[in-house]
């Protein structure tokens, strides 16, 4: 007789037998050390550990505990994107984590807007190989946003409440 727990116990043979696969793991440790701009034995004291665990790390011969991964997490290192590939919010600038904040505050049509904004930007500086400059875009329906901003001026933004 079949039970649920025999397809979760197969499942789970299958991610087990998988762990023996490199992962990539090892390099998404080395670009984090090497965006905060540390050396293997700095980032491997950070955790209380020595460089030639740091160089396991890297190679995947060995994985960091959760002490090293939340002492890196305290350096700044974005211990998500370590584990799973994808940027989360905390390997994001001050800058950046406000910009996310007001975005995820912000109605459909302010998101669309600030999105294709952003889109045509990077757009025209990839095919024009210099900045936009002097850029002003409208969007004059209901709950319609302006972005626009010019090479060398400051933006100035609100402080949220």
């Amino acid at each position: 007789m079949k039970t649920c727990w025999d397809g979760l116990w197969l499942r789970n043979l299958s991610f087990f037998e998988k762990m023996d696969q490199k992962t990539d793991i090892g390099d998404r440790i080395r670009l984090e050390r090497e965006r905060l701009g540390l050396t293997q034995p700095a980032f491997a004291a950070l955790g209380d550990a020595s460089k030639s665990s740091q160089l396991a790390w890297e190679r995947e011969t060995a994985y960091p505990n959760l002490k090293v991964l939340a002492a890196w997490a305290r350096a700044g290192a974005d211990v998500g994107f370590i584990a799973s590939g994808r940027v989360t919010a905390t390997g994001l600038s001050s800058e950046e984590e406000t910009l996310v904040a007001y975005y995820r505050e912000a109605p459909r049509e302010v998101k669309r807007a600030a999105l294709s904004a952003l889109i045509s930007a990077s757009a025209a500086d990839a095919v024009s190989g210099t900045q936009m400059r002097d850029v002003t875009m409208n969007n004059n329906a209901v709950g319609g946003v302006q972005i626009g901003f010019s090479a060398g001026a400051k933006v100035k933004v609100p402080k949220r409440s």
